[in-house]
């Protein structure tokens, strides 16, 4: 996705092509997700991390798509052109998050709140995320729409000045330290041998072995997908009025938890959000950018993608509000 802004932005914002990328469970839920829970902090408090917790449920053994695993694996694999484009790129101006950047904490936590184990998640969605935050801060006003309406030009620069950006990070999480133990071991199967071309062949011969059973060629069964589903838990800690931030060794003292939910993740969930980006995209041409490379939270923030996505099965909710 990187690779198609560097080469192709400049070509598609002059012809008018736009091409939006991550338009699956990678990114949809994540950015429209943080952006719900960014517009859930209302003046004068601000939020300063938002950390996602991703959870994975079913009746049954949840079993993933191997073109998943694959993708995971051709990821390690390619690591290291991914991190030479990025250091021949300029660097992108970064958004004014008030107080300073939570700590790293381990590797392994327990959220009590939320009753489940996590551990960090490598994916796309804070990249992604952290690349919409970036456009905003070039564009404070959003993306102007080809031929927007005056009542969608109005409306665009109203949600923005409604979001607020935060440090972002996303975490897998488990309702057993087994599960975690499982997400570790896959996770270092796939970073020790996906980096040489003997160790991919036997991560992508044998998935189900490296995987603890997580993935299989064959994929999950009809019954499996139908008993899945997700839940996409946004935990947000800032200050309940903002000119508290720049005092010294002040922490943050409230909290807003917000929940994206929906059905299974690959078979279900990922087709309902292509379909409904593409019909935005199709609908609404005239209010979205000309043309260019762009995330999908810097396109489809400001249309009614969110209220799409809830009239077809996902849904966006305020699940506390708390002081610290």
């Amino acid at each position: 996705m990187e690779r198609v802004e560097a080469e192709f932005h400049d070509a598609a914002a002059k012809n008018g092509s736009l091409i939006i990328s991550a338009c699956g469970f990678d990114s949809i839920p994540a950015e429209l997700g943080f952006l719900f829970h960014s517009r859930q902090w209302a003046p004068p408090s601000v939020p300063v991390s938002v950390q996602a917790y991703v959870s994975l449920e079913s009746d049954k053994k949840i079993v993933g798509n191997f073109g998943t695993f694959e993708s995971a694996v051709l990821g390690v694999a390619n690591a290291s052109e991914l991190q030479a484009l990025r250091r021949s790129r300029p660097r992108r101006p970064r958004p004014n998050i008030p107080g300073p950047p939570p700590p790293k904490g381990s590797l392994v936590e327990h959220d009590k709140t939320l009753g489940l184990w996590a551990i960090k998640l490598p994916s796309a969605d804070t990249v992604v995320v952290k690349r919409t935050l970036s456009t905003v801060t070039e564009h404070p006003e959003g993306l102007p729409g080809v031929e927007e309406s005056a009542d969608f030009a109005e409306h665009r620069k109203n949600f923005w000045s409604s979001v607020k950006p935060a440090h972002f990070g996303v975490k897998l999480t488990s309702k057993s330290l087994l599960g975690i133990v499982q997400f570790i071991f896959t996770g270092l199967c796939i970073g020790l041998l996906g980096g040489f071309s003997f160790g991919r062949s036997l991560l992508l011969k044998f998935p189900s072995f490296f995987s603890a059973g997580w993935f299989r060629k064959s994929g999950p069964t009809e019954e499996q997908v139908s008993s899945a589903s997700f839940k996409m838990w946004f935990v947000g800690h800032g200050y309940s009025d903002a000119a508290r931030t720049p005092e010294r060794g002040s922490k943050p003292d409230r909290e807003i938890i917000t929940r994206v939910s929906g059905p299974e993740i690959g078979y279900i969930t990922t087709p309902i959000v292509l379909v409904q980006c593409a019909l935005v995209l199709l609908s609404q041409r005239c209010n979205l950018p000309k043309g260019g490379v762009y995330t999908p939270g810097s396109v489809f923030g400001p249309t009614d993608i969110q209220q799409r996505l809830q009239e077809n099965g996902l849904s966006f909710d305020l699940v506390s509000t708390r002081t610290l």
